[in-house]
Order: C-alpha cells, then structure tokens, then sequence
C-alpha cells in the first residue's frame, strides 16, 4: 500500500529527457499564442512555472479548438508550485504555505488568502508535497511530508470557505512513509485511493472520506496486487477513479532478484464495493501494457471512456471500459519525459514536460488524437498544471 521513491528513481535512469513530438512541427513560444480568446472558452489552463528560486502561475484561456491565449495580466505572482481547484478557487503550495486566489470570470488570478501547513505539523518540519480537492470541490487535502516526528508522511485536511477561500485545518490522517500521492475519489466520494511500492513493498491503500471531508483508513483486507511473471513483482504507483465505482492502477514489472524494472509498464483495474474494499480481474495475462516507461501522472477523461498515462518516455492514451480490462486506444503522442497531465470537458489532453519547458495540447477524437494547432508551447520551466473545465 505505498509509493516507491526508489523504484522510480531506478527506472528514470533509463529514460530520455529530450522530448520530441510526433505529427509536431512548429514550437511556438508564448509570444507566438493566440492574440484574443474567444468569448466562451473551453477551459482555463493554469501552469505553475519556476522563476529563480520562486514560483510563478501562467494562465490561459482554451479556445474550443484548443488554441491557447495568454489571460490578461498572465503570468501571476504566486509563490507556488503544487496545485489544485474547484472551480471557484486555485490552491498552490511551495510546501510550506498554502495560497488561495479566486478565479475571475476571464480566469484571472487574485490571491485571497494563505495558511502556513507547516504550521500544523507535530514538529514543525516538512509540508505539502501536493495538492488535490475531493469530487466536490469543499475540502482541500495534501499529503504532508514527514508528516509526524520529522519521519512520517500524512494526509492534511482543510475545509475550504465557499465565500472567501480561506483554508480551516481539520485535521490529519493516518502518516506512514508511503502516503505522498494524491488520492483519487470514486464517484460517490465517499472513498479515496492511491497506491505506492515503499522499499519495494507493494500496496494498494483506501481512505473513507467522512461528510466533513476528514480521512479515516479503510482497515480491511489488503489489496491483493496481481501476481506478476515468474522472478517478478509488481510494484503500484498512483491510481485514477472513475465516476462510478473503479479504479485504473499501473503496475511496474521488477526483478525479485535485481529489484530492477524487468518489462513494461501494466494497466489494472479495480472495483470498490459499498465498504470501499477493492477487488480485480486483472492478470499479468489481460492488463495491457503502456510505452510510457515509469509512470509519473495519470488520468481518466470526463467521460469516463478514456485512460490517459504519462511517463518517463511519453504520453499514451487508452480506452478505459470500467471493470473490464484496459484496452490500447493510441501510441505515444509524444517521446521524453511528461510530468502531469490533465483533461477538460471538450476532449482536449494537456502535458507538460519540465525537462523540455513544453506544454502540449492534444485533441482526442474517436479515431485518435492529435496536437492542436500551435502545440507544443514553449514554456519556461513548467512545474505542475491545473485544467478548470468550462
């Protein structure tokens, strides 16, 4: 039930950190964007981008195409990194604090309020290393690194007022080493899920989300990980939900011997039933295997229909068909390193590449996806993405 820092650091080792694009000529810089944006975009993409030793937040409105424009007064002052929304509101950390800025109807940034986390660690060490909102958007969590006695990770709990932004500590959930992913909620949100590989332990972990947004662990049986190839293990990394009741989960074949990656990357499948409990079909036989290398990011479309993964060597799109097995929809859109990936609600993929200072826009269609016009964007440093839906 945990995340393997060192898993993922044996397999970054053999990954490339050029990007390159297929079906992708041009490369655009911010100056080359859109010069007006339509009046009903599709979205608003939120780029946090390294500037010296601070942080700044570039925004743009999408056109229905998937066209980029600069918001006026883009990029905005923010000293954070990590991010997360609701719709209303956009939270960004730098690990320590937690900012709040109201989203004006032209997706505009204004910062309304701050919080220090750190603050409400046991001993005053450590912070938010992510951010993520519940399905509906009230309650803001981070896992909190070295969480309690400067050794543990925990995952930090903070209501967010509807009228002001402000973030109200509730509390913090059960720390262990391994809880530093974001959970993702299944539809009814009433259960929230990651998985992780901590010192080559694999582990599928379930937390049950109270009304008042606080975390309690799902104490039953463990999560059964799927037996891998003869000599090998697998080890989890992340989870995406659906809005009804699955999960999708990559699953790194390693060596039980060299506790190296021994093949590619696998694509399960989980159900939870009504107590959170998890159960698969998946085998080392069905689960379909993805081009992405180590897993950094993934995610499941709006619609539910599609499975987007990214990794140490591109992006690669699937069909997601609830419990039934994932299924291969594209090749890898783009080669290199993705960090983060996001979907809006007009079939549009966002990536960005931190190694390459590239933001990638891709529609995706029945038969495929391809790079808007003007993608890939050059963008200096880009650390994280938020996508607020139109």
């Amino acid at each position: 039930m945990r995340r393997s820092i060192s898993s993922l650091v044996v397999v970054s080792a053999f990954a490339s950190s050029v990007l390159a694009f297929s079906q992708v000529a041009s490369s655009p810089t911010d100056a080359g964007l859109n010069a007006s944006a339509e009046s009903s975009p599709a979205a608003f993409v939120y780029v946090s981008t390294q500037k010296g030793s601070d942080y700044e937040i570039s925004a743009y409105s999408v056109s229905s195409s998937g066209q980029l424009t600069p918001v006026s007064g883009s990029p905005f002052a923010a000293n954070a990194n990590y991010m997360a929304l609701n719709g209303k509101y956009l939270f960004g950390s730098n690990g320590v604090d937690i900012y709040s800025f109201s989203i004006a109807s032209d997706g505009a940034l204004t910062q309304v309020a701050s919080l220090n986390a750190q603050n409400y660690n046991q001993n005053g060490c450590g912070g938010p290393e992510n951010l993520f909102v519940d399905r509906t958007g009230t309650t803001l969590y981070d896992p909190d690194y070295l969480g309690n006695i400067c050794a543990n990770n925990a995952y930090q709990v903070f209501s967010i007022g509807s009228a002001t932004g402000a973030l109200d500590y509730l509390g913090a959930a059960v720390a262990s080493p391994a809880f530093n992913s974001p959970l993702s909620f299944i539809g009814n949100n009433l259960f929230g899920y990651s998985s992780d590989c901590y010192r080559s332990m694999p582990g599928i972990y379930g937390y049950a989300r109270a009304t008042d947004g606080t975390l309690t662990e799902i104490n039953g049986e463990p999560t059964a990980v799927p037996a891998a190839p003869s000599g090998n293990y697998y080890c989890p990394y992340l989870s995406a939900a659906d809005s009804a009741n699955h999960l999708a989960i990559p699953l790194m074949p390693m060596s039980e011997s060299t506790l190296q990656p021994s093949g590619a990357l696998q694509i399960a499948v989980y159900s939870a039933d009504s107590s959170g409990n998890l159960t698969t079909a998946s085998t080392s036989a069905n689960m379909p295997k993805s081009a992405v290398s180590s897993v950094t990011d993934i995610r499941i479309s709006p619609s539910g229909k599609l499975l987007a993964v990214a990794g140490m060597s591109g992006v690669q799109v699937f069909h997601f068909n609830g419990a039934s097995p994932v299924t291969r929809f594209t090749g890898l859109l783009a080669t290199g390193q993705v960090d983060h990936i996001f979907w809006d609600n007009a079939n549009h993929l966002y990536a960005i590449s931190t190694s390459a200072g590239k933001l990638m826009v891709f529609t995706v269609s029945a038969t495929g996806a391809t790079p808007t016009s003007g993608s890939p964007y050059t963008i200096a440093s880009p650390q994280n993405i938020a996508v607020l839906a139109k």
